[in-house]
């Protein structure tokens, strides 16, 4: 009898498999601590929780969680069509942005395409691509930056999309807005560029994608509840574009693809002003204190203006598996083709000091 392995497709018997950050109770469990004082700074998640207007409304739904969401997430693409002066139309809401990615590749990836994406950025660009059959084109990055002039250089007849994180995960590292709507207009029409703002709530005023929308460029930015909004665990993010492609990939989602819970926290989020200006100017801190900290040290980093820091260890495995022993999960970049990088979170004030107290135990 043959293996259930061989009736598979190529694409999946050859994916690769994400490697996300360790939770804390699998820690805890592996190595005989107590979760209680273990701190995780691995999956850029924010350390002083959820929005408290989401958890309000999170709690509400609850009480209601017999009956389904609403398959075309209307109360939220209004919310949304409001904060961002579009059209409900013009949004797409997705289990993360990341569905979102993978709903990009069932919309416009065949067997043959090609996937343009910086080196290092989010790897879920390239797990995408294999996934559809494209070939992930990688474009090395340039002082940790995305080097534009060379991924629109690598851009053949066969793209079909473009993918720029700014702030880019792993380096924290943005390009300007001048930057990338130079090159978004670039692009020809057979290609369409994803700008990935997962972080973009960080930067305060973020590079504008609406005026290159309004000329009609094939381009969609990609947004997340996960990261300033604190609602990583509930599992929602959203894309926003012309009416025209988010239609597309409306039809290929899956309804109630997004939970009745995460659609009402995700949208009173989206009202909490104060919190996500709290929760950046408490992030700014942090960037600062951890920077300070390892320039005293003398240890090399790439300045970031995310909510996370890339940081030279040497060995990068041994570095996070030592940091782990003593309850601090941070991530460790080989996967990223980064053996001697490390990328820790910024937590708050207390969790950044002892990052740089462990971190100091290690390099005795």
């Amino acid at each position: 009898m043959s293996s259930i392995e061989a009736l598979a497709k190529p694409e999946v018997r050859t994916q690769p498999v994400y490697e996300p950050g360790k939770p804390i109770e699998d820690v805890a469990r592996e190595l005989g601590l107590d979760p209680d004082g273990i701190i995780k700074l691995a999956s850029n998640e924010n350390p002083l929780g959820p929005s408290p207007l989401a958890l309000a409304a999170a709690q509400r739904a609850l009480t209601e969680v017999e009956l389904y969401p609403d398959g075309g997430c209307f109360s939220l693409r209004a919310r949304l069509a409001k904060t961002w002066a579009l059209s409900p139309e013009q949004f797409i809401i997705g289990n993360g942005s990341n569905e979102i990615i993978e709903l990009l590749g069932h919309a416009f990836l065949r067997p043959g395409d090609e996937v343009v994406m910086g080196n290092p950025a989010f790897v879920v660009y390239k797990l995408v691509a294999l996934l559809f059959g494209a070939k992930p084109v990688e474009v090395p990055l340039v002082n940790h930056r995305h080097d534009l002039a060379a991924m629109a250089a690598a851009v053949t007849p066969r793209t079909r999309l473009v993918f720029v994180a700014s702030p880019n995960n792993p380096t924290g590292t943005a390009n300007t807005g001048d930057e990338l709507r130079a090159f978004a207009q670039a692009m020809p029409e057979h290609v369409i560029t994803v700008f990935d703002e997962a972080y973009a709530e960080y930067l305060g005023a973020a590079p504008d994608l609406r005026p290159l929308i309004a000329e009609g460029r094939h381009v969609i930015g990609l947004r997340t509840f996960s990261k300033i909004y604190g609602l990583a665990g509930l599992r929602v993010g959203y894309g926003y574009a012309g009416a025209d492609l988010a239609g597309l990939l409306n039809r290929v989602r899956q309804p109630f693809n997004v939970n009745a819970v995460a659609q009402a926290a995700a949208a009173a989020a989206l009202g909490d002003d104060e919190f996500v200006r709290r929760c950046r100017t408490e992030n700014t801190a942090g960037v600062r204190q951890l920077e300070a900290g390892l320039r005293a040290r003398g240890m090399e980093f790439v300045p970031s203006v995310a909510n996370f820091i890339l940081l030279r260890v040497g060995a990068g495995a041994r570095v996070f598996a030592d940091m782990q022993r003593q309850g601090l999960i941070v991530r460790p970049m080989r996967g990223y083709g980064m053996p001697e990088w490390i990328r820790v979170t910024v937590g708050t004030a207390v969790q950044n000091e002892r990052f740089l107290t462990v971190l100091d135990g290690l390099r005795q």
